[in-house]
């Protein structure tokens, strides 16, 4: 009689001990945390976010031209697809003077792709763009863009990715430049200037 197989259950994960239990050494045990009483009569203290005095309802005052405009990495590339010209496209939008703002992570973004993406690279260094300095750590840009306009509301962010645009919406009097149907839009601006709305 051959022996009988046991079927293995599946995903089956070792049990360990816990660490507050008492077979575990004095020492090595987790003490259980002791609530403490909360004092009635105690001020309590919450973290409201101020919000920015440049907000006039939903319309931003700080925002005027010429404009400064933050770009995304995608959004060159997407341009460049589109056969668009960066600076003039925008001017074509807003009706104004408009400066390209670039960030050193996106910078440093569009030279990670390499040679199949010089073209970006070297429109990103045209000397018509401005460049922003950046103190912190790696190369991911949409941290540190969500991060500048939270700070300071002097920007439209310029990009085509879904993620990014979907965080910029949370953050109010910050207007963002999108690519459709071969031209620039914007959306969260006043609406006696920009692009015509469709």
């Amino acid at each position: 009689q051959g022996k009988q197989k046991k079927a293995r259950k599946y995903a089956v994960m070792k049990r360990m001990i816990s660490l507050r239990d008492e077979r575990i050494n004095e020492k090595e045990r987790t003490k259980v945390p002791v609530k403490k009483k909360e004092d009635p009569s105690a001020i309590k203290e919450r973290e409201v976010p101020q919000h920015p005095s440049c907000l006039f309802f939903q319309y931003n005052t700080q925002l005027g031209p010429p404009y400064h405009i933050l770009v995304d990495t995608n959004f060159i590339n997407f341009s460049i697809k589109a056969k668009l010209d960066l600076v003039q496209s925008m001017m074509d939008c807003l009706y104004a003077k408009c400066i390209p703002c670039i960030t050193d992570c996106v910078m440093g973004e569009i030279e990670k792709l390499g040679q199949k993406y010089r073209v970006a690279l070297r429109i990103a260094k045209d000397p018509r763009f401005e460049r922003l300095p950046c103190m912190h750590k790696g190369t991911y840009a949409d941290d540190c863009l969500v991060q500048r306009v939270t700070q300071h509301k002097c920007y439209i962010v310029a990009t085509v990715d879904k993620e990014l645009k979907r965080r910029i919406r949370k953050i109010p009097g910050v207007p963002i430049m999108y690519i459709s149907r071969h031209r620039y839009n914007i959306e969260r601006m006043p609406d006696d200037y920009g692009a015509p709305r469709f």
